[in-house]
């Protein structure tokens, strides 16, 4: 490939630029055929990572970085995930028939990649309804979900197709069947599909379920805008969500109103006044109302538009608009001269837990804002290992969930959040984060052990019988590890020899 070179510092080797040209070789090939040729997501990102540590010139780069990144955000459609999963996702109908009726094919087998998706959920996800009314005519399971925990009502929402979603609740499909990221109601708001919301609702899907984001459907929609939608899709998801009785106050993570004024969502901030959202309840971490985010933020016209819905704050004398930005300003100034006295008061609320335990209500608030992102964090952690300690699970995870919000790259958040999941009965969610745990720290057996351990509670002996093998390869003499891979090979041998599933070896 001509204009591409090692980045000088970059690997060494007289072989890297054989490699480079060999990988960019196979995505140019790929791209010409129109198709990734069972390209896991894996390799797209590894591919990217080459491209990116090198020099192009011309717009070859780009294309490249712009194909695999096609690769990576719908590698589902992309990989062979199985024959009957291959036939449904194309719509192949008469492969689909002989492959069910001739050949005895399971209409809910699991994909081959570990996904654990359906040949129904493949089908839903590439809009396929020849596909979907057939399988679901074979008796297709409309609530059999993934180790996502998404059914295939999740992933509808999450395409928006329409149709799909109403002829899967005509078949018994559970609106508020709950995932890693919640209901389909919440996938819907994430992705600002208002067709499918509207459905969903008029099914009675519970507009204020929280998330195990610890997010309603209202929340969700308004994180969702610029990243993901506009704000106008984001009003009509809205509408219908307030509509439906959605609680305007929820203050789970915050008050829709918190979030769209930090955002600066004008016209969503309006909306929710003019629907009666309350403007005086404070942000959870730091304890300001709307108005003085707004002003925080520089943002008059937010500002003008708070003001007559929100009670006047003892602490600013003039309760005015140029008022209250003039207090936010001074006491922006005020906090950026104490930074290394506020450092100092971190230190001493990291070393009194029992007071920062039984803190309460504004006072609370007002100690985590002076904490960094890293402090909080470390405060919920510890909290959820005592709450662990004391067996309260269903608490430990909230704390652990929180941590996860502020750090969603520690590995060791997701281990003892699965760990949770699983001692409350919650096996999927338990799955789902051990697999996130491996993703973010492959190289740490805990990950794979926690992942057995969810299998093992799905009764899915094989598949943890290999996860505790994977964790005892990067450490063999864990006798925990040991003593559960002798456990789930004894299960499976108990499975399989009662005839419950086929032989899963040739």
């Amino acid at each position: 490939m001509a204009g591409w070179s090692r980045r000088d510092g970059g690997m060494g080797g007289g072989n890297y630029g054989s490699q480079m040209d060999a990988s960019l070789r196979l995505i140019a090939s790929a791209a010409l055929r129109g198709r990734t040729a069972g390209m896991s997501p894996e390799m797209a990102e590894e591919m990217k990572r080459s491209i990116a540590s090198s020099d192009c010139e011309g717009r070859a780069g780009r294309s490249y970085m712009e194909f695999l990144d096609r690769i990576t955000e719908d590698s589902e459609e992309e990989e062979h995930l199985g024959p009957l999963h291959d036939a449904a996702r194309e719509a192949k109908m008469d492969t689909c028939k002989h492959l069910v009726e001739n050949l005895g094919f399971d209409v809910d087998v699991r994909a081959n990649d570990g996904s654990g998706k359906t040949p129904l959920a493949c089908a839903v996800s590439c809009g396929k309804v020849i596909a979907v009314r057939y399988l679901l005519h074979k008796g297709a399971d409309v609530n059999k979900q993934d180790v996502m925990g998404f059914a295939p009502l999740h992933y509808t929402a999450k395409r928006g197709y329409d149709g799909i979603a109403r002829l899967l609740l005509s078949r018994g499909a559970n609106v508020d069947l709950n995932s890693s990221e919640g209901t389909p109601l919440h996938v819907a708001a994430v992705h600002g599909n208002s067709g499918v919301m509207q459905i969903l609702l008029e099914h009675h899907a519970d507009p204020d379920r929280v998330s195990p984001d610890l997010c309603t459907p209202l929340a969700d929609v308004l994180c969702a805008v610029i990243e993901k939608i506009s704000e106008s899709d984001c009003l009509k998801c809205m509408k219908l969500l307030v509509k439906a009785g959605a609680d305007l106050n929820s203050t789970n993570p915050d008050t829709p109103l918190v979030i769209a004024t930090s955002r600066g969502l004008h016209g969503c901030v309006d909306y929710l006044l003019e629907a009666g959202a309350d403007a005086n309840i404070p942000k959870k971490h730091g304890g300001s109302t709307p108005i003085e985010i707004a002003a925080k933020s520089g943002s008059r016209s937010l500002v003008e538009s708070l003001l007559p819905f929100t009670s006047p704050i003892q602490t600013i004398s003039d309760w005015s608009v140029e008022g209250i930005i003039a207090y936010a300003r001074s006491r922006h100034s005020e906090n950026k001269g104490h930074e290394s006295d506020e450092h100092s008061n971190i230190q001493q609320n990291l070393h009194h837990e029992t007071a920062v335990r039984e803190d309460t209500g504004a006072s609370r608030a007002c100690t985590e804002d002076k904490l960094s992102d890293e402090d909080k964090k470390a405060q919920l952690k510890m909290h959820g290992g005592k709450a662990v300690a004391r067996m309260d699970y269903a608490g430990a995870l909230k704390f652990y969930t929180e941590a996860i919000m502020l750090d969603p790259a520690d590995a060791t958040l997701y281990s003892n959040r699965s760990l949770c999941h699983l001692k409350i009965g919650e096996k999927v969610d338990a799955l789902v984060d051990a697999n996130t745990c491996i993703s973010l720290r492959p190289e740490w057996p805990k990950g794979y052990y926690r992942k057995g351990a969810a299998h093992m509670s799905l009764k899915e002996y094989k598949e943890a019988r290999d996860a505790f093998m994977d964790g005892l390869k990067l450490d063999p003499s864990n006798l925990d590890i040991q003593n559960a891979y002798w456990e789930a090979d004894e299960a499976m041998i108990k499975k399989y020899s009662a005839g419950q599933s086929a032989w899963p070896f040739e």
